[in-house]
């Protein structure tokens, strides 16, 4: 069957019922498809959504080592007004160019259905050119399998949330010059290049919003940690860009990471509670 043009133009209402979702089993194996709106609605029915893919790419220029940030727009249906990593989106099915991968193509790390999905969102929502960017360019590192009740912006009873397994893609930039930053009012409020020290102090200022799988993968793995017992310096993949994008030291294909959302993120129409804690092989049931 040949894909569709997708038409960036269209309203948030729109995407939310023709965007077509890859809805997944917990180990990543594609068992159907859900318009956009029905995968992330909250309900008794469904508390945690109907689990689907996703992709968050980090976007860094190379000659300050800075990250790019987003803030998701006000007009967005799910987690608006939240900072978030550079782009955070779905792959589709019936899309002109395959963005549905299969299980060959995480164990071998090509996920080019992911990658292409990035650039096609990365145009979209940022207005960087198609030109600017290559799919061998990303660095595909991990998984994680996450869920999150949007009760911060929509209050303890949202009908909204995310439950996605994520793919996680890094990519640098020569420099911030070197690619064209033309933010999609409907998609994004600001855009800010920073370092580590300014994230962090972000994270620490109560007026801001987060989205929780930003939150979850930077904790995790981005930025570096001290082990509390020892004091040894564990490096993060922002700690060392060259490594991370040049070798596979980090990559985890085999793995799928599983966490629940901070405790501000549960609940939601469906009153989801603690279902991950067990770690990779939570959730699975």
């Amino acid at each position: 069957m040949a894909g569709v043009l997708w038409d960036p133009t269209q309203s948030q209402s729109d995407f939310m019922l023709r965007d077509t979702c890859i809805v997944l089993s917990p180990d990543d194996d594609v068992v159907g498809s859900s318009s956009k709106k029905a995968a992330h609605v909250f309900s008794p029915g469904q508390p945690r959504g109907v689990l689907h893919r996703a992709f968050s790419v980090f976007l860094f220029d190379e000659s300050s080592g800075e990250l790019l940030l987003q803030k998701r727009a006000a007009s967005k249906i799910t987690f608006p007004n939240v900072w978030t990593n550079t782009c955070c989106s779905h792959p589709l099915h019936g899309m002109e160019v395959d963005e549905v991968d299969g299980p060959e193509d995480v164990k071998d790390g090509s996920v080019k259905g992911a990658k292409s999905a990035a650039i096609r969102k990365l145009g979209h929502e940022l207005g960087i050119e198609a030109d600017e960017l290559k799919v061998e360019d990303f660095k595909f590192l991990t998984r994680l399998h996450y869920w999150a009740a949007d009760t911060v912006t929509h209050g303890e009873k949202s009908p909204w949330g995310e439950h996605e397994i994520d793919y996680v893609l890094f990519m640098t930039v020569p420099s911030k010059e070197s690619v064209t930053l033309k933010p999609h009012p409907d998609e994004v409020d600001d855009v800010m290049w920073v370092s580590q020290a300014k994230l962090l102090e972000m994270f620490d200022d109560k007026t801001l919003l987060f989205s929780p799988w930003f939150r979850i993968i930077t904790n995790r793995w981005v930025i570096g940690s001290t082990d509390s017992e020892s004091g040894e310096k564990k490096a993060g993949w922002w700690d060392d860009l060259d490594r991370t994008m040049k070798t596979d030291d980090f990559c985890d294909y085999g793995t799928i990471h599983r966490f629940d959302p901070p405790e501000e993120h549960m609940g939601g129409a469906g009153d989801a509670g603690e279902w991950l804690v067990g770690g990779d092989e939570a959730g699975k049931g």
